[in-house]
């Protein structure tokens, strides 16, 4: 535990001071910093009346102070319950488990993961003592690649599991696997991918000039292999017929790229990083400038896991939750980078993890950039997130025939409906107010309106269907 002391300079003298407690040049300063934290404290006593989730959700939506405030302030405990719990599926958690970890029906839990970035949360749960504040004795079970990952949630080897995004709608799907209803409890990160080529293509940085080029993904229900398509398709490549997809675990990437076997590849961090740091590699493009915000990873259980333990489920959201707020915050990204690098976790340099979450980073072509936004945790599962991803499906062949988009996204993805009430708090635009849990994107100067998949999918020029 830190102590306040440790943040106090060490060089002030109290006595060279004009105040009494030796931190401000006179006591009006001292008087009127000790009044801002007074202010500061009393307007968030409000979140101590909120229970962990509540608190947890308030700060993921509004990370930023002064609107946190301005939102409590302004609507009252009652009214925020009542916004948050229409945007995350807090009330139904809460029914089912109190703040207490008393009444676990199971404690003790086994949860996958792949080595990447995106599962930080997931992962930073364990050695940050998430999981134990909740109660919770997790177990976590690396593993080498998502079919395995896939499987083991199939044959009940794993309590729950780090994702691909679109797995959870796969596996309840039927694709690839015997269906089996799966959930995604909460979105594990936003953005924090990249396009990465092999140094001999330093100048050639048109992808319109890649017919022929190998590219590794991940797996194909995965967000790489959408973004990748998509990215290819509005340059003209035609990503089944013009260049080879090959699904490749996460760390064999580098190996392959280093081998020539690979040109390049869209996958997860800290891979991409990785690339240039052994220089073999460099970063194309990052994978928010095709869709900033873009979902990628997310936490996900089985609905059976749920209605057998429900208040250990409420119990593993609240760790994650707490888990994705704290990793939100740029302050806290070092100390992550430090606690998952290490060879349990991720197994790599504790100067590749943090330049890939800070966002302060060696392109590989001698250039250093600094983007905050290159990777970010923000839990929340929009449905239109979902209905995107299923069309993507349909457009590349996987899915065969037209789906219930909204059916299905409201199946798999824990998020209620936004109420209109959320309008009158000010807290969102008009179309976000009216469209409830179905929020518009925009990807590549092209608008996605959730209203209208099946438009959508019609639009594009290059597809299978």
């Amino acid at each position: 535990m830190t102590s306040e002391n440790q943040f106090r300079p060490y060089d002030v003298d109290a006595s060279m001071s004009g105040c009494s407690c030796g931190l401000h040049a006179n006591e009006q300063a001292h008087n009127a910093a000790d009044l801002a934290t007074r202010n500061a404290r009393s307007q968030d006593a409000e979140l101590l009346l909120l229970d962990t989730v509540e608190a947890a959700a308030v700060r993921a939506l509004f990370p930023n102070d002064t609107l946190r405030r301005t939102f409590l302030k302004a609507v009252g405990v009652g009214a925020a319950r009542a916004a948050i719990a229409s945007v995350l599926p807090i009330a139904s958690l809460q029914a089912m488990a109190a703040d207490s970890p008393k009444g676990l029906e199971k404690k003790d839990l086994k949860i996958g993961f792949i080595p990447i970035n995106c599962a930080t949360p997931l992962i930073m749960a364990d050695p940050l003592g998430f999981y134990q504040a909740q109660g919770l004795k997790v177990t976590l079970s690396k593993t080498a690649g998502w079919a395995l990952v896939r499987d083991q949630m199939l044959n009940k080897q794993l309590d729950a599991s780090h994702f691909l995004a679109p797995m959870p709608l796969a596996i309840s799907m039927g694709l690839g696997s015997s269906p089996q209803p799966m959930r995604v409890a909460a979105i594990q990160n936003v953005n924090g991918q990249a396009i990465t080529l092999a140094l001999k293509h330093k100048d050639n940085r048109n992808p319109r000039n890649w017919k022929g080029f190998r590219f590794a993904i991940p797996f194909e229900y995965s967000m790489h292999n959408f973004l990748l398509r998509y990215y290819l398709a509005e340059h003209g490549i035609d990503p089944d017929r013009d260049v080879q997809l090959r699904v490749t675990p996460p760390a064999e990437m580098i190996a392959n790229l280093r081998a020539g076997n690979i040109d390049g590849f869209l996958g997860p961090d800290p891979f991409n990083q990785r690339a240039v740091y052994d220089q073999i590699g460099f970063i194309h493009l990052l994978s928010k400038e095709i869709w900033n915000g873009h979902p990628c990873c997310a936490f996900g259980v089985s609905q059976e896991f749920i209605t057998q333990n429900p208040n250990t489920f409420a119990a593993l959201f609240r760790a994650i939750l707490n888990a994705s707020a704290s990793a939100h915050k740029q302050e806290n990204r070092p100390a992550i980078a430090k606690a998952i690098s290490t060879p349990n976790y991720l197994n790599q340099p504790e100067t590749v993890v943090l330049q890939a979450l800070s966002g302060h980073y060696a392109d590989g072509l001698g250039q250093v950039k600094t983007d905050p936004d290159r990777a970010d945790f923000n839990p929340i599962p929009w449905y239109s997130m979902a209905t995107w991803m299923l069309t993507q499906m349909r457009r590349w062949g996987y899915v065969k025939s037209d789906v219930d988009y909204n059916a299905l996204a409201q199946q798999v993805f824990l998020l209620t409906d936004a109420k209109a009430k959320m309008k009158s708090l000010g807290m969102w635009s008009d179309a976000d107010a009216s469209q409830g849990g179905y929020r518009k994107f925009t990807i590549m100067g092209r608008e996605y309106d959730p209203a209208n998949p099946k438009q959508y999918l019609a639009s594009f020029s290059i597809k299978r269907t």
